[in-house]
């Protein structure tokens, strides 16, 4: 199963993943993706995963096809929060983030999902959508 989860900041798609994922539900996921890109320059993403056995076939496969299509466009994500305490899950992150230098993947155990929170809405300076966001007050 899988359900967006809403995040105060826009450029943030935030989801939780447990049981059986689907290839519907990913498609869900994906699109949410799609849209923060089109609404935003950068992206981050969130993903608490809580119990999850496994991915349908079709759902692994779709997954592969769009982390694939996104190698080209890797400059458009900024950082991927994993909150979990399943030690499988945080090694995958780990393996991602050498893999994926480009976006910034930090675990974060369950009890910390506040600062994963937190920190997946942070965006790099110069990257903010209002100059006054980045510290910019005018002359």
């Amino acid at each position: 199963m899988l359900d967006l989860i809403s995040h105060p900041v826009g450029h943030v798609v935030a989801m939780k993943a447990s049981g059986v994922l689907t290839a519907k539900e990913l498609q869900r996921a994906i699109d949410a993706i799609e849209a923060a890109k089109r609404a935003h320059p950068r992206v981050s993403m969130l993903a608490e995963i809580d119990g999850l056995r496994l991915m349908t076939l079709p759902a692994l496969m779709k997954d592969i096809g769009y982390g694939l299509s996104q190698l080209g466009d890797l400059e458009r994500y900024h950082r991927a929060a994993v909150v979990t305490d399943q030690n499988w899950i945080k090694h995958i992150a780990h393996l991602e983030e050498r893999l994926f230098k480009a976006i910034e993947v930090r675990t974060f155990p369950k009890h910390d999902y506040a600062a994963a929170m937190a920190w997946a809405g942070e965006l790099p300076k110069g990257d903010h959508e209002s100059p006054e966001e980045d510290g910019y007050h005018g002359a």
